[in-house]
């Protein structure tokens, strides 16, 4: 019942900054444009980043959503509700569950 199992390596290319803002809570909110392989084709994917400059934490999601207004919308939502890196990926969980 064992067996091998092989995990396909999507990784962001050309990553570009796409938009920036920087919280009042000192924390800097990132949509980022990259592009993966995926079977094959070259596709367009946006990605999160928060950085908190007091305490020099950040988190990213490489490759949340196909769509910009999904990426910028998700961050608008990280920016108004002044999330820290660290309670992104349940906040990311929580805005798939409703958008989907």
């Amino acid at each position: 019942m064992f067996g091998i199992m092989r995990k396909i390596s999507r990784e962001v290319r050309d990553r570009t900054v796409y938009m920036e803002v920087y919280g009042d809570n000192k924390i800097a909110y990132r949509v980022v444009s990259g592009r993966i392989d995926l079977f094959g084709d070259e596709v367009n994917t946006y990605g999160i980043e928060a950085e908190d400059y007091t305490s020099g934490e950040k988190e990213g999601i490489p490759d949340f959503s196909r769509n910009i207004e999904d990426a910028v919308d998700f961050a608008e939502m990280l920016i108004s509700g002044r999330v820290s890196p660290k309670q992104m990926y349940n906040k990311a969980l929580n805005y798939l569950c409703v958008s989907i």
